[in-house]
């Protein structure tokens, strides 16, 4: 239990911060959408932990944390002189555009998060805990399971009403472009690519700058503005 207790400091840190952020930001505010989202999976990955959902719950916080802190450090980064990376600029730039829809903001966060974020987590966990990226293995399944199960929530509570048909519409086509679970697949293969390209610092740094700008192409598709 001592070993449990010096983990959860980090993550009643992340999460105080993700409230923060809630708390000053405007309701409809794009990343105000994504943020809320993003905290009930935090709060929700915390709580199994501390009810013995994860078997190895040091591997369990430790990749928690760290990813966390990666969307954390980039939405900080949202200013005139400091630059995000490419995956989270469309969110950043269309956050108060009146033309998306809530639906939009939280799918191009997911998008932004599980495409870049989640393999450069794994590799920062593996770098934590001096493991390979197999033995985080069954905790990056136990998150990803939480992460469909919540879109599918999203999905629900964020879609336009039947009163509203003609965004509907357009709206359904757009997002069935993308899943979660393509994208969740996609960042585990990353992560192990970029583990093994780790003693290549040229080939490491291209192959993340164009899994950034990949991914940040897909949220601004996302973002796509709808009329109203």
């Amino acid at each position: 239990m001592a070993q449990l207790e010096q983990f959860t400091t980090p993550v009643d840190a992340v999460v105080s911060r993700m409230r923060a952020l809630d708390a000053a930001l405007p309701a409809r505010d794009g990343v105000a959408v994504f943020n809320r989202v993003y905290l009930t999976v935090t709060e929700e990955v915390d709580r199994r932990v501390g009810t013995g959902g994860f078997p190895d719950p040091r591997t369990a916080i430790t990749l928690d944390v760290l990813f966390a802190e990666r969307y954390l450090t980039a939405v900080e980064a949202d200013g005139p002189d400091r630059r995000p990376p490419a995956c989270w600029r469309p969110l950043l730039q269309f956050r108060r555009h009146p033309g998306v829809r809530p639906l939009q903001f939280a799918l191009a966060g997911i998008n932004a998060h599980i495409g870049h974020d989640l393999a450069l987590a794994v590799v920062d966990a593996c770098r934590s805990l001096g493991c390979a990226p197999a033995e985080l293995e069954d905790a990056y399944d136990r998150v990803g399971d939480l992460l469909v199960s919540l879109e599918e929530r999203i999905r629900e509570e964020l879609m336009p009403g039947p009163d509203l048909l003609q965004i509907a519409d357009p709206l359904t086509h757009l997002l069935g472009s993308w899943s979660l679970e393509r994208a969740r697949d996609a960042a585990w293969s990353a992560a192990r690519a970029l583990w093994a390209l780790r003693g290549l610092p040229e080939l490491t740094a291209e192959f993340t700058d164009r899994l950034d700008a990949a991914v940040g192409f897909a949220g601004r598709m996302l973002l796509t503005p709808l009329p109203d």
